[in-house]
Formats: C-alpha cells, structure tokens, sequence
C-alpha cells in the first residue's frame, strides 16, 4: 500500500516515522527543518491508520514496513536513512530487518527487544491515559482533524492488544547489518535497559542518551535529538568514504 506522504527538500532520502496516533506532518517538524538546511530530502509518511493513509489495522507491523517499502518504490526512492520513534520505532527497525538494501542506516526511539516484566500494567495504565484522552473534546476536535475518514479511536484501541507488539522479531536483531543508532530519553530507565539490551544482541547497535527527555525523545529535546542523529550519519558518511577511498 502506498503511504501519504509529506516531502520537504532535496537530496539524500531521509524517512521519519511518526509515533502512533500522530502523523507524518505533526511530528518530526523540528527535525525536517534541520535535515532540510543540511541537503536531506525529509520524507514524512502517516502510518497505515494515520492520518491520510488507510489500510487495515489488523496485525498492524505484519504490513507496515511492506507499506514504506512500497512508497519508496512509488517515490522511486533506492534507498535510504530511516528513523522512527515508539511505533514509528518499530515500523523502522522491520523495514530495516526486512530490506536492508533499502536502508542506509537506521535510528529508533522508544522500542523494546524484550517484554517488561510489568507490560500489562503498563498496558492498562495506556489504555486508561485514552480514556481520558477521549474524553477531552480540544484533542478529539484536533485528532478528528488530523485523522480524517481514519476510526483513530479504534487505532488506539488496537494498541492494547495482546499480540499488538512483535517482541519476538523486535528482539532477534542479531543479524542486523544496517549502521543503526537507538536514540533513548535518560527519564525513561525502562527504555535506557531496553537500549542496552539491544546492544547486547548486537554489538554494531550504537546507543545514545539523550538528558532531559524520555519516550518522545525527538519532541522533548529536539535539538539534542536531531544533532545527535546527524553525528552519527556523519561519521557514517566518513566510514562509506574511507571505505571507497
């Protein structure tokens, strides 16, 4: 399926995923600043269920990384920088996973390798956070808006899931070969283990810390987030170089 997209600037290909219930034009607009003043062509999806994209939201990450590899095919786009955060997160790790011919390099916030000992608690307190949320008609209005002919409600809704979340392909990371940063919040200890995790599975995953920020490290700490992005494909570049030369 071919993703609504937002595009900004020209050059080298850079996809940024939002997290769920947002959209490709309501996040990562910081981001899309910088990288577009650095020579990136910043390309912004909504996720399947987002904003202006449909599709089904059953077995959800089952479609999504087929569902950006396809819109890169439209955009006739070979290859590219992907980075995602929470389930933007994930949709860029299986892409990454899934076509690595695809991915230059991969950057991830706020993913986990392996079930937390306390995820149906932690579970229930996020489906009680959208109770709320449903019920507070100034981010009804505005999630109506954003979301279109979408059911969001019934997005959220599918978050809660029990199989929502692929633990197990999330975790088997151990062959992954694309140059991969997981970007993490100091605030969020359970997403600070989780990136150590990942670096135990597999040693080529760097980790960076971001102070002063937890889960939406990108929106919290914007500048922090994009510099520390642009470092590490920085020094990307330089190895690609040093590797022609």
């Amino acid at each position: 399926m071919i993703l609504h997209t937002e595009i900004s600037g020209h050059g080298k290909p850079l996809v940024l995923l939002h997290s769920g219930g947002m959209t490709g034009s309501t996040e990562y607009i910081e981001q899309t600043e910088f990288f577009v003043e650095r020579g990136y062509m910043v390309i912004r999806p909504d996720l399947r269920g987002h904003g202006k994209s449909g599709g089904s939201i059953e077995r959800y990450f089952s479609h999504c990384a087929k569902d950006i590899y396809e819109t890169l095919e439209h955009l006739q786009v070979d290859s590219c920088h992907i980075a995602g955060v929470s389930v933007g997160g994930v949709a860029a790790l299986l892409f990454a996973k899934y076509y690595p011919e695809k991915a230059d390099s991969l950057c991830f916030s706020g993913i986990f390798p392996i079930k937390p000992d306390n995820w149906d608690e932690l579970s229930k307190e996020e489906a009680a956070a959208h109770e709320q949320l449903f019920e507070n008609e100034e981010a009804v209005a505005f999630l109506n808006e954003i979301h279109g002919n979408n059911d969001w409600k019934a997005l959220l809704h599918s978050f809660q899931a029990e199989d929502f979340y692929p633990f197990e392909e999330i975790g088997d990371v151990g062959n992954l070969t694309v140059p991969t940063l997981c970007l993490v919040g100091e605030k969020h200890n359970m997403e600070v283990s989780a990136a150590i995790t990942f670096q135990d599975k597999n040693p080529n995953i760097h980790m960076a810390v971001i102070p002063f920020a937890g889960h939406l490290v990108h929106r919290e700490q914007p500048d922090l987030y994009s510099h520390t992005f642009e470092s590490f494909l920085n020094i990307y570049q330089k190895t690609i170089s040093q590797g022609v030369s």
